[in-house]
């Protein structure tokens, strides 16, 4: 089944700058049946209670949400900086090209909340252990960390298990 989720995915050569391939999850989102199994996939590799959903702005906010709908969890949003009303907490990341700035609200997560961390896809695993930090911030535990794709070679699944946060992905694409 992953093998039919991951050829839904589309890549577009040199974007957002030359050389980077980026694998556009846009398209499997695109496909109402894909949607479906891709929910039903990443719930599965979800072993106990979660709490809340910390989905990622922007595509891991359609996956984590209905995720959230699936694990019968609450949905925390992680987004860009200067994007939440309200007092946040902040936690600068750095990108495979580049550098950002996430936040959450100081009170999205109460203490001893069990959190999962999703987003449509780890490369450098910096956007994942910025959220882990808000969250841990805010008293929250991770309770792991769930993406659509993987891209090995950069290695943000060795940096989440060097962290300690259980990861998993559906597919990769290597050599990018």
């Amino acid at each position: 089944m992953n093998d039919e989720l991951k050829a839904l995915v589309r890549t577009i050569p040199d974007f957002p700058k030359p050389g980077i391939q980026f694998r556009d999850v846009t398209t499997l989102l695109l496909d109402s049946g894909g949607v479906a199994r891709t929910i039903d996939a990443l719930a599965e590799t979800v072993d106990g209670p979660v709490d809340l959903v910390a989905a990622i702005e922007a595509r891991g906010f359609a996956i984590g949400g209905a995720l959230a709908v699936k694990l019968n969890a609450g949905l925390l949003l992680i987004r860009k900086d200067g994007k939440l009303p309200g007092t946040t907490i902040a936690e600068d990341y750095a990108l495979e090209y580049g550098s950002d700035r996430l936040a959450m609200h100081v009170d999205a997560c109460a203490p001893g909340d069990r959190v999962l961390i999703v987003d449509d896809l780890l490369a450098t695993g910096g956007t994942a252990l910025a959220a882990a930090r808000l969250i841990r911030r805010a008293g929250g535990e991770i309770a792991g960390a769930r993406f659509v794709i993987d891209l090995p070679d950069l290695g943000g699944g060795k940096a989440l298990a060097e962290a300690g946060i259980d990861h998993a992905s559906l597919f990769e694409f290597e050599g990018d």
